[in-house]
C-alpha cells in the first residue's frame, strides 16, 4: 500500500510511504526535504491545478504507479522523479522538460506521460527520448491539462489517459480562443504585471474541447463527436478489453451521452442517453464497463427518488439506497459510498447481481478503497475528533499510523431536525455550558449550497465550530435544500432559485434552536458567517431577512451570479442570455439599499474562482447607497486560505467583528 503522509499536524510537507500489508511494516519511500532544497517552486499551471483540486499542502501531493505497483512517479517543484517500489532503491530524478504537471506511468511501467509547456509529452523511465506527443495547434490551445469547467465544477482532474496496453493515449485539447480574458493582480506588489486567466463566466463562451488518440510515435487520430452540442467532456474511462468511453454533456446539462470510441478510426457511437428536465449529475468515475460487459452509470431514479447504479438496461442498486460516489469496480462488483442517512457515508459493495453488502463500519463517515478482499478504511465518528486509518484483510486489522494532532477539546454536537423540511441542523454550545444558565448569541455557520454538506457524523469536521462556540456562542450549522445525501428531489428544490428556499431553511434552523433551548439561545442576537457559497448566503441573510439576522461575515461571497462560471451557475440558474430573471433575483447588488445590519466582507485579492470583483461590486453599491460596511482584503490569498497566519488571524478578526456586533 502507498500513501502520502506528513510528519505532524503542523507539517504540510507530504512524504511518500509504503506498507507491506503482509507484515504491517512501513517504509519511507521519498522525502521531499532530502530531494529538493529551498522553497517549493510551482508553475502558474500547477498552482491553478492545485487550486481547482483544493490542494493546500506541499511536497509530494500525488503519485502514479504502473498497474503492478512496482514503480512510482511523482513531481516535486516541477521536477520529475521515479522510484522502484519493490526493492526500495533510491529515488531517481529524471531530466524531463519542465515544469512537469501530473506525471502518469504507463500500465506496463515503461513510459511516463506528463504535461509541460502546454503540451502532452512522453519520456522513457530510463530518462531517454523525451518528446512531445500532442501540442496545441495555436497559441490559445493547450493539451494534456484539464479544462477549467471540468476541473472546477464537473469533478474531472485529468487531461490524458493511458490505454490498458500502454501503446496509446487519449489526450484532451483545450482551445480557449473565444473564452474571455480576466486579469488577476495583487495590488500589494504594483510592480508585478497582472496575471491573465481565461474565465468562462455565466452566459459567455466556453473553451472548445477535442480529443486526440496518439501512439508513442506521435501518430494522431482525431476523436469525433458533436462537441458543439455536447460541449462539456465530463468523464473518460478506458478499461482493458473495451473501447474507451466518453461522458459528454450539453451546456444546460439536461442531456448527457455515453459514447464509445473506435480506437482505429476515432469515430464514436452512442451507448446510452441520460436526460433530466432540470439537470443530469456529473458523477465522476461512475461511467465504465463492468467485468460482465454491461455499461455502468450512476443516475437519478426520479420515480424512487434515489441515486442508483444502472447497468446495461436495468437498475443495479436497490431503491432507497442513496449512492454518493462510485469508488471502483472489480469482478466482485462496484464499491460505492452510500448515504445510509444524510449525515453518513459508508462503503458498500454492490454485487453484479444487485446485492449490497457493507465494507467496513456501517456508521459514521467512512472513506476508503477495497482491492481483492483488502480494504483500506478511513474512519470518522461523531463523538470523537479522532481519524483512524487501517487495513482490513482476511479477518485481521492492521493500523496505519497517523500523525494528525487532535484538538484540546472534543466537539459536543447535537443534530436536530428544523422546520417543515426537517432540515438537518448541528448545534454546538460552549464547552462546559450549563443549560439554562445564560442566554448566548446564535452564530449560524453554513455553507448551505449544492454539492457540499456540513452536518455529518464526523466530530473532526466541527473543530472550528466548537472553537467558535467556546468564545460564547451557540453555533448552528444547517444543511438546507440542495445539500447532498437526501436524494434527487431534495437536490433539485433549488432549481432556478439559489436564494429563497436556501435562506428559508436557515431561518427555520434559528427558530428550531430557539424553540428547543429558549433559555440558552438568544434570537435577538443572531449572527451568520460563511465562505464562498456560505459567504453569499451570509450577505443574503442580512440583506433579505434583517428581522432574523443581526450581523454577517461574508467570506469570498458570490454577489453577482453573472460573474461566476458557466458549468456551476447555468446548471442551477440557466443561461442568463436566455433568461436573466433568476440572475437578477438571486444576485445581491440590487439589495444594497436594504442593508440595516453590520456586514463584513473578507476576500482574497488573487482569488481566480470567486474573483474579488464580487465583493468590490457589492461594496461599491453599498457605498453609493450610503450603507456602512467593512471590507477585509487578504493580500496574495486565493479562494483557499492555506497560509496558517492568514487563516488564524482571519478567524480572530471575524470573532472581534461578531462580538462587537452581537455582544455590544
Amino acid at each position: 500500500m502507498l500513501y502520502v503522509r506528513s510528519n505532524s499536524g503542523t507539517d504540510a510537507v507530504g512524504r511518500l510511504w509504503s506498507m507491506d500489508v503482509a507484515t504491517g511494516m512501513e517504509r519511507l519511500v521519498a522525502d521531499p526535504t532530502t530531494l529538493h532544497e529551498g522553497a517549493e517552486e510551482l508553475s502558474i499551471e500547477e498552482r491553478a491545478r492545485r487550486e481547482r483540486m483544493r490542494e493546500g499542502n506541499s511536497g509530494i501531493v500525488g503519485y502514479s504507479t504502473d498497474s503492478a505497483s512496482t514503480s512510482g512517479v511523482f513531481t516535486l517543484s516541477g521536477g520529475l522523479y521515479t522510484v522502484n517500489l519493490i526493492d526500495g532503491s533510491a529515488v531517481r530524478s529524471i531530466e524531463a522538460t519542465g515544469p512537469v504537471i501530473d506525471p502518469r506511468l504507463s500500465p506496463d511501467g515503461s513510459h511516463i506521460a506528463y504535461a509541460a509547456q502546454r503540451s502532452l509529452r512522453v519520456i522513457g523511465v530510463d530518462g531517454l527520448t523525451d518528446r512531445v506527443l500532442v501540442a496545441g495547434r495555436h497559441e490559445h490551445e493547450f493539451a494534456g491539462i484539464v479544462d477549467f469547467a471540468a476541473a472546477e465544477e464537473l469533478g474531472r482532474s485529468r487531461g490524458f489517459w493511458w490505454s490498458p496496453d500502454s501503446t496509446r493515449l487519449l489526450v484532451e485539447r483545450v482551445d480557449e480562443t473565444h473564452v474571455q480574458q480576466w486579469w488577476i493582480s495583487n495590488p500589494v506588489t504594483p510592480s508585478d504585471a497582472p496575471h491573465m486567466v481565461r474565465y468562462p463566466s455565466a452566459g459567455t463562451t466556453n473553451a472548445t474541447l477535442s480529443l486526440v488518440l496518439t501512439d508513442l510515435d506521435g501518430n494522431h487520430i482525431d476523436v469525433t463527436w458533436d462537441n458543439v452540442t455536447f460541449e462539456y467532456l465530463v468523464d473518460v474511462s478506458w478499461v482493458d478489453g473495451h473501447d474507451p468511453l466518453l461522458l459528454v454533456s450539453t451546456r444546460d446539462q439536461k442531456h448527457m451521452q455515453v459514447l464509445s470510441v473506435d480506437i482505429n478510426s476515432g469515430q464514436t457511437r452512442v451507448e446510452t442517453d441520460v436526460r433530466d428536465d432540470q439537470w443530469v449529475d456529473a458523477a465522476p468515475g461512475a461511467t465504465t464497463w463492468l467485468s460482465d460487459g454491461r455499461l455502468l452509470t450512476l443516475r437519478a431514479d426520479r420515480e424512487s427518488d434515489t441515486y442508483r447504479l444502472h447497468a446495461g438496461a436495468d437498475w443495479l442498486s436497490p431503491k432507497g439506497l442513496q449512492i454518493r460516489d462510485v469508488i471502483s469496480t472489480s469482478e466482485s462488483g462496484v464499491l460505492v459510498s452510500v448515504a445510509t442517512d444524510p449525515t453518513s457515508a459508508v462503503l458498500m459493495l454492490i454485487g453484479l447481481d444487485g446485492s449490497a453488502s457493507p465494507v467496513g463500519p456501517t456508521t459514521g463517515w467512512i472513506m476508503g478503497r477495497s482491492v481483492n478482499g483488502t480494504a483500506i478504511i478511513n474512519e470518522r465518528q461523531l463523538n470523537t475528533t479522532e481519524v483512524t486509518y487501517r487495513i482490513e484483510r482476511e479477518g485481521t486489522t492492521i493500523p496505519v499510523t497517523s500523525h494528525a494532532e487532535r484538538p484540546h477539546f472534543t466537539p459536543q454536537v447535537e443534530i436536530i431536525e428544523s422546520g417543515p423540511n426537517k432540515v438537518l441542523t448541528a448545534v454546538l454550545f460552549p464547552t462546559g455550558h450549563v443549560k439554562g444558565s445564560r442566554k448566548l448569541p446564535i452564530l449560524m455557520s453554513p455553507y448551505g449550497g449544492p454539492g457540499f454538506g456540513q452536518v455529518v457524523a464526523a466530530g473532526a469536521s466541527y473543530g472550528e465550530d466548537q472553537w467558535l462556540a467556546d468564545q460564547g456562542f451557540v453555533v448552528v450549522i444547517a444543511d438546507g435544500r440542495g445539500t447532498p445525501g437526501r436524494g434527487p428531489a431534495w437536490d433539485r428544490e433549488i432549481y432556478r432559485d439559489l436564494s429563497t428556499g436556501i435562506l428559508e431553511d436557515q431561518v427555520s434552523a434559528v427558530a428550531a434552536v430557539a424553540a428547543r433551548w429558549p433559555d440558552d439561545a438568544d434570537v435577538n442576537r443572531v449572527g451568520i458567517r460563511g465562505w464562498s457559497f456560505g459567504g453569499y448566503l451570509s450577505a443574503l441573510a442580512v440583506l433579505r431577512r434583517p428581522d432574523v439576522f443581526h450581523a454577517a461575515v461574508a467570506g469570498a461571497p458570490v454577489t453577482e451570479w453573472r460573474l461566476y462560471d458557466t458549468a456551476y451557475t447555468e446548471r442551477f440558474l440557466g443561461n442568463p442570455t436566455e433568461d436573466p430573471g433568476p440572475y437578477d433575483y438571486c444576485s445581491l447588488s440590487h439589495l444594497a439599499g436594504e442593508l440595516t445590519r453590520p456586514l463584513m466582507f473578507i476576500h482574497g485579492l488573487t482569488d481566480d474562482n470567486v474573483v474579488v470583483a464580487h465583493t468590490l461590486a457589492l461594496s461599491g453599491a453599498l457605498t453609493v447607497a450610503g450603507k456602512p460596511h467593512c471590507v477585509l482584503p487578504l493580500s496574495g490569498v486565493t479562494h483557499m486560505t492555506p497560509q496558517e497566519e492568514v487563516a488564524e488571524n482571519k478567524l480572530l478578526l471575524e470573532l472581534d467583528f461578531l462580538r462587537g456586533a452581537l455582544q455590544g
